[in-house]
């Protein structure tokens, strides 16, 4: 078995769900889902397809997100998995219609950090086995952290 991280491509105005589903339905599902939860959202959904012609099957309303997704599937090389690239919206707003998906089996992540998925490599193909999200915390926050991190929560509309 080999391992080998795969950094995925993250445009700055945008966001990504990495996650794990069983059946080529997911990538019209989820479209539905982000059109409908999100109203205005634009997106594009990647899902590699682990039988038959083994494509990346693609979908979405903006063409640069699409082409971004599937460069990120493509990437990972992984059946079954998906990548959503979100615009216009945060993965909060459609996590859990996403989770409730009939096919999805897994999110591995909802970010815009920096990403990189760990595969794992063996003679029948690939898997994910997780994910590094962002950076390592560089200590614990402070009072003057905390506030700052209330005060963004409420500028950005998610707290009162």
């Amino acid at each position: 078995m080999k391992f080998s991280n795969v950094r995925l491509t993250i445009p700055a105005d945008s966001n990504i769900i990495v996650g794990q589903s069983h059946f080529i339905k997911t990538v019209e599902d989820l479209c539905e889902i982000i059109a409908t939860g999100v109203p205005g959202a634009r997106f594009g959904v990647a899902f590699c397809e682990a039988s038959g012609p083994c494509l990346v099957r693609v979908d979405g309303n903006d063409a640069r997100l699409r082409e971004v997704a599937a460069q990120n599937a493509e990437a990972i090389g992984a059946g079954h998995t998906f990548v959503v690239m979100l615009g216009d919206a945060f993965p909060i707003n459609v996590l859990n219609a996403v989770k409730h998906c009939p096919e999805v089996c897994h999110i591995f992540c909802a970010t815009a950090n920096p990403l990189e998925v760990i595969v794992a490599e063996t003679d029948q193909g690939r898997g994910v086995v997780g994910v590094v999200d962002g950076l390592p915390p560089r200590g614990v926050e402070t009072e003057s952290d905390a506030a700052a991190r209330k005060e963004f929560l409420r500028k950005i509309g998610y707290k009162r």
